[in-house]
């Protein structure tokens, strides 16, 4: 079995707890960092009314939610929340959790939407799972409309972590592990976590990533103990 689709037969595994497990291990601080990463997709977009919002990596349709709760608060309307995931186990508890979205199960680098027909592209603590990462920011480049946005939330490797990188990477390599171990029933899934991030790009990497796949870097910042980082981009 090839390694993407042995990730994506993980997740299948562990889709059942995924939503118990990641609120116990991120203690709900996730949230405040998707309810940032909209409200500033919003306010850089500038318009009140988009076609479609894409939810790359969707998961269990958290972040589709934040999409259309925020697009509210932020007097945004928006046609269409379109969430794509090659894991049939995650998409079909985001289903029934948000059952007015609209699915596709597929890969990053297989958008079945059209050329130029997206406003705006997220992608949430996923785009470390991509094994052919160049390939999915050039399929990101072609569904979003010119000017559209990317936005990145991910856990990014730190080469020179501070006392407090320390110990994120602490609670991320040994205790993180164990609880979601526990929960899923699944130790070798939640051992995937800390080394899927060790093994990902620094910030500076995926900026560079980014510019050569025809973006311009809008917003980076790093929250909460550098656990994660935030980038917004726009397509040239």
């Amino acid at each position: 079995m090839e390694k993407q689709e042995k990730i994506v037969s993980m997740f299948d595994d562990i889709a059942p707890t995924y939503d118990t497990a990641n609120s116990i291990m991120s203690m709900g601080v996730d949230k405040s960092w998707r309810r940032k990463a909209c409200d500033l997709a919003y306010k850089y977009y500038g318009g009140n009314s988009l076609d479609i919002i894409v939810d790359v990596a969707c998961g269990t349709g958290d972040m589709m939610d934040f999409w259309k709760k925020r697009a509210k608060i932020n007097s945004v309307k928006i046609k269409q929340i379109v969430g794509v995931d090659p894991s049939n186990g995650m998409v079909n508890v985001a289903r029934e959790k948000y059952p007015k979205f609209d699915y596709y199960i597929s890969r990053a680098t297989q958008i079945p939407l059209k050329d130029e027909s997206a406003d705006i592209l997220s992608i949430t603590y996923g785009i470390r799972n991509i094994i052919e990462r160049k390939e999915a920011l050039d399929e990101f480049s072609r569904v979003l409309k010119q000017d559209g946005l990317l936005v990145i939330l991910e856990f990014m490797k730190n080469e020179n972590p501070s006392m407090i990188g320390k110990a994120r990477d602490f609670y991320m390599n040994k205790i993180l592990p164990k609880i979601g171990g526990f929960i899923s029933k699944n130790a070798e899934a939640y051992k995937y976590l800390p080394n899927s991030i060790e093994d990902f790009s620094t910030i500076d990497n995926m900026k560079k990533e980014l510019v050569d796949a025809g973006f311009k870097i809008l917003y980076v910042k790093s929250f909460s103990m550098d656990i994660s980082t935030l980038l917004i981009a726009r397509k040239k």
